[in-house]
């Protein structure tokens, strides 16, 4: 009897064990196609990101993908807290937080899925809907504030720069490579929300909206065609005098592709698991040729899939 205890109390305390060994992304009884797991992705990227955990799941049946949408700066938390072990971000790691990752003896391995790109927009009164980078630059770095100094015979007054969140990647991405001092001007907002971002350059002719192309880009999708029939996205020249429209390109598929449209960034998927789980499943169907389709018919560049430009001749 004493033996047969024992045995009992040491398989129960192995079974403890083994269910304290999982966590909350990567769990005992997950396979690349099967199982439960957590990601956290950057919020400009919920529209495209939901269409492939959907598919993903739909696919494999056993498979749960938990995915929490929430502003850049805190999906790089939960990585770094081991919070999740898959992580969606528009840039890589920096060296010091690769180094905070692999102090708790994790590697973190990073892959380019996809090219996005950052769009402004504005109130459809608004007559000014092309801009040279830079003036661009110029709105950013606070020294163009009104909409006069960019159209003399406009009505419309001083300009009201909208985000969707301060800590947002778009935020993040205008301070680093449109502004000089890495600070965003007095005239800026955060709005919270893409939805209350849309609404409020809707209602308000003196606003411009900065937004992850993601969000207007899916033709398919009637939330962002709902969101374009509210508002004007804005062309951009990379020539500081351009002398006919044609040098001017919104962020259309083809010209994210082709490089004419300036204000591109990178998709990466970065995956901390220890081993081969469902979030390193997933992460392989991004990369793979089912998930690279996905991002090409929602309006993104695929990063591992040529895109087809079609030129048309009068």
């Amino acid at each position: 009897m004493k033996i047969r205890a024992y045995t009992t109390l040491a398989l129960a305390v192995s079974m403890a064990g083994l269910a304290s060994c999982g966590n909350s992304s990567d769990t005992t009884l997950s396979t690349p196609t099967s199982g439960n797991t957590n990601i956290s992705v950057d919020e400009s990227f919920q529209p495209i990101l939901e269409s492939q955990v959907d598919t993903f799941e739909g696919i494999y049946e056993r498979a749960n993908i938990d995915a929490a949408y929430k502003p850049e700066g805190e999906v790089v938390k939960e990585l770094i807290n081991d919070s999740t072990r898959i992580a969606i971000l528009s840039r890589e790691l920096t060296p010091e937080e690769v180094a905070t990752i692999e102090k708790n003896k994790r590697i973190p391995r990073t892959t380019r899925i996809a090219v996005d790109a950052v769009a402004l927009i504005t109130n459809p009164n608004n007559p000014d809907s092309l801009l040279t980078l830079d003036e661009v630059k110029d709105i950013f770095n606070g020294r163009v504030k009104n909409w006069n100094k960019l159209e003399e015979d406009t009505k419309l007054g001083d300009i009201t720069i909208v985000f969707d969140n301060n800590n947002s990647s778009t935020a993040r991405y205008v301070r680093d490579s449109l502004t000089t001092d890495k600070k965003l001007p007095q005239n800026t907002f955060a709005a919270n929300s893409h939805q209350a971002l849309i609404d409020y350059v809707a209602q308000n002719e003196n606003a411009l909206g900065v937004i992850g192309v993601n969000w207007i880009s899916d033709l398919d999708d009637s939330t962002a065609v709902s969101f374009l029939n509210k508002i004007k996205v804005v062309g951009i020249s990379k020539d500081p005098a351009p002398l006919t429209t044609e040098s001017f390109y919104q962020p259309y598929q083809a010209y994210i592709a082709q490089q004419a449209y300036p204000l591109r960034r990178y998709l990466y998927v970065i995956s901390t698991e220890g081993r081969t789980g469902l979030g390193t499943g997933f992460a392989s169907f991004l990369g793979g040729d089912q998930g690279q389709r996905i991002f090409l018919k929602s309006g993104l560049v695929p990063a591992t899939m040529p895109v087809r430009v079609v030129g048309l001749r009068n």
